[in-house]
């Protein structure tokens, strides 16, 4: 409806443009088209007879009434059953009732696609989400970019983009290293060998688990007398050295003793167990992937080196004390790079920058990037990087996710990943279900920490939003269940032909609630905000039991029942619609 009232407001501005009452060369300000906060002010109200008024000099109330005669004259406005005036100057819409009660109809036509816009109509999105380390399990603070992230991707594609969902797998970098190495120890301490383990490894008991199957696989024949294996290796932490110096050189020990190939194999032992576990615990929790995408590809395939390549090319990287250098100061960012080091590695800068160009080689038209709240840094440099490679830096996306908290009993519960004392997300799902789980991390904005109550999550209570909205899907269900019991029949036309008969208070907000569902997805996917869909589900929910408890849905009067069970089925199928794209159930039974 708001796209129809934005035409409307459009053809009446065109209208006094001809007229000459505006000025032909005038650029438009942007204005709002929004719903009231009260129906006694209509459905709808635009601010545009105000910001127009400043730029033309002209009086908002009576540019507001100039405007409202154009649209009278429209056929447009078929739709609109009343357009007011009110102070100081905005426009109040009030939508036909005709157009009220054409939504059951036109929800029973398009069922699943009802609020969707057609398949790959937009631009070609890549969404990145999640994204964690493969060195352990995912936790409550993953579980979260899951969550939003697979909505997100959810409602880009019920917007109408083509979307792709992408997880970078880190199989490159240093804390793969420091898995490697913990995986090893514990191999060791299985063939009953004593070391000291690191205080900067992993302490998890998953990581006993990846060494307890390299053991079964390989035997003892990746031992090593302890003294080789911390020969030269400085004092730990604990020991009163530096905790990152002694595990890195645990690390060059363990490839010399090891040789490249059986290092790899330990490397993979532990990059395997613990990606094949994310992927398990994402797909448990209704988040799959379509492409995880290796950084070691990049090398391999060569972005790395074509994405160093565009930067020489185009006269932004110079040398500095043997070092080549990105000029990202140049573009923005607080200072330069180094993309290849004086020993001639390239950095992890240099990576991203691979990975960026990849995406728009890959056909993309769009890069979403989704991250911790601890990335902050990376949306200037992401930006920088992107014009350097002579990319459209407004085609780079990136959101990021506030961390969240988690509540039992009022008492916060501690964390600490490195530990191993963290909880896990497959603990998470256990506990509160995954419904609770995927609603209750988007019932806030991304950029917001979230406070995560888990005795509100497990309540069967109207505070408890999800349990709440999925109910009225229930009770919807129930309706139905009882019809039979009682050998009543009922069918779609029969509710479409008698929805005239639908006049209450209850009925008209309800009906309202289910014609907004196409804008409630339009709004959430473009602001890349699930919490907007979370809260129109909640409101539909809301409007649903008024309806229920207002009105005598099985009435005896057969044309009003089949009218009210039609608005019934219609409301059901929008709340599992919009469940749907946030990973939420809707069950017909509680």
């Amino acid at each position: 409806m708001k796209d129809h009232l934005r035409e409307l407001v459009a053809q009446a501005l065109l209208d006094l443009r001809r007229e000459g009452r505006i000025p032909a060369e005038l650029e438009l300000p942007d204005y709002v088209i929004e719903r009231t906060k009260s129906r006694e002010h209509g459905d709808y109200a635009t601010n545009i007879a105000l910001v127009l008024g400043k730029r033309v000099g002209m009086n908002p109330m009576v540019l507001a009434e100039a405007l409202i005669k154009s649209m009278d004259s429209s056929d447009e406005s078929k739709h609109i059953e009343k357009v007011a005036i009110a102070k100081p100057g905005f426009i109040n819409f009030t939508i036909s009732r005709r157009c009220l009660l054409s939504t059951v109809r036109r929800v029973f036509e398009q069922g699943a696609q009802y609020g969707r816009q057609p398949e790959n109509s937009r631009e070609a999105i890549t969404v990145e989400f999640v994204s964690a380390n493969p060195n352990g399990p995912l936790h409550v603070g993953h579980g979260r970019g899951a969550a939003y992230g697979a909505s997100v991707a959810n409602l880009l594609e019920a917007a109408g983009h083509k979307v792709q969902r992408e997880y970078y797998v880190n199989d490159a970098g240093r804390q793969m290293d420091i898995l490697a190495v913990s995986v090893w120890l514990r191999y060791h301490e299985l063939c009953g060998v004593n070391v000291r383990f690191p205080d900067n490894g992993y302490k998890g008991e998953y990581v006993t688990d990846i060494a307890r199957s390299l053991r079964a696989l390989e035997g003892d024949r990746l031992r090593f007398n302890p003294n080789d294996i911390f020969d030269a290796v400085p004092d730990d932490e604990g020991q009163g050295g530096d905790k990152e110096k002694h595990v890195d050189a645990l690390i060059e020990n363990a490839r010399r003793l090891l040789g490249e190939a059986d290092y790899r194999k330990v490397f993979n032992s532990g990059l395997e167990f613990c990606l094949s576990d994310i992927r398990s615990d994402l797909h448990g929790f209704g988040v799959d992937h379509d492409n995880f995408f290796s950084e070691r590809s990049l090398s391999t395939e060569g972005f790395v080196k074509r994405a160093i390549d565009t930067l020489q090319n185009n006269g932004h990287l110079y040398q500095q004390e043997g070092a080549t250098w990105f000029r990202a100061t140049s573009f923005g960012d607080d200072k330069d790079r180094v993309v290849i080091r004086d020993n001639g590695v390239s950095t992890y800068f240099a990576s991203d920058l691979g990975y960026l160009l990849s995406k728009f080689e890959r056909g993309f038209e769009r890069a979403l990037y989704i991250f911790g709240a601890d990335h902050h840094g990376y949306i200037v440099r992401l930006k920088a990087a992107a014009q350097g490679l002579g990319l459209d830096p407004a085609k780079i996306e990136i959101q990021l996710v506030q961390f969240a908290i988690l509540y039992r009993g009022g008492e916060r519960v501690q964390m600490s990943t490195r530990a191993g004392s963290f909880v896990t997300l497959r603990e998470l799902r256990e506990e509160v279900g995954n419904d609770a789980a995927r609603y209750f991390y988007v019932m806030r904005s991304n950029d917001q920490h979230l406070d995560f109550d888990l005795d509100l999550a497990k309540s069967h209570s109207k505070e408890n939003p999800v349990y709440y909205i999925q109910y009225a899907i229930t009770r919807s269900a129930g309706l139905f269940r009882k019809l039979k019991e009682k050998n009543w029949s009922y069918n779609d036309s029969a509710a479409v032909a008698n929805r005239e008969l639908m006049n209450t208070d209850s009925e008209q907000v309800l009906l309202g609630e289910l014609m907004r569902f196409p804008e409630a997805i339009e709004s959430a996917a473009q602001n890349r905000g699930p919490q907007i869909l979370a809260n129109y589900l909640r409101e539909t929910a809301n409007a649903f039991h008024s309806f229920y408890e207002n009105c005598d849905i099985l009435s005896e009067d057969e044309t009003v029942r089949h009218a009210r069970l039609g608005l019934c089925k219609a409301t059901a199928q929008v709340l599992g619609n919009g469940l749907a794209l946030l990973g939420v159930s809707a069950p017909e039974r509680m």
